[in-house]
């Protein structure tokens, strides 16, 4: 056997070894940490666990309530954004709800 091939082999027969020490570990590791904050009654957000600030867009506001509303349709617009075609070019005093 070449000694590449040689070395291939030992590195996959430590890399088992260090595998198999690894789980022996980590489940007495796991046990002592489960003893630690049970003792101290630590929870995930004093180990820094607790839920990251979300990204991206802000979560929608509630809708505003209607002001306008066509009285043919019954449909309703608040205001704001882009006018409905039922309420262009018109007088909107006349699309007001009364309150």
């Amino acid at each position: 056997m070449s000694q590449y091939a040689d070395l291939k082999a030992q590195i996959a027969k430590l890399q088992a070894q260090a595998d198999d020490a690894r789980r022996t570990e980590v489940g007495n590791v796991i046990a002592e940490i489960r003893q630690k904050i049970a003792e101290y009654g630590l929870s995930a957000h004093d180990l820094g666990f607790a839920e990251a600030a979300r990204r991206g867009r802000p979560p929608k506001k509630a809708p505003l309530p209607p002001k306008y509303q066509d009285p043919k349709s019954g449909n309703t617009w608040s205001g704001r954004g882009k006018p409905p075609k039922w309420i262009v070019g018109k007088n909107r005093d006349r699309f007001l709800i009364q309150q």
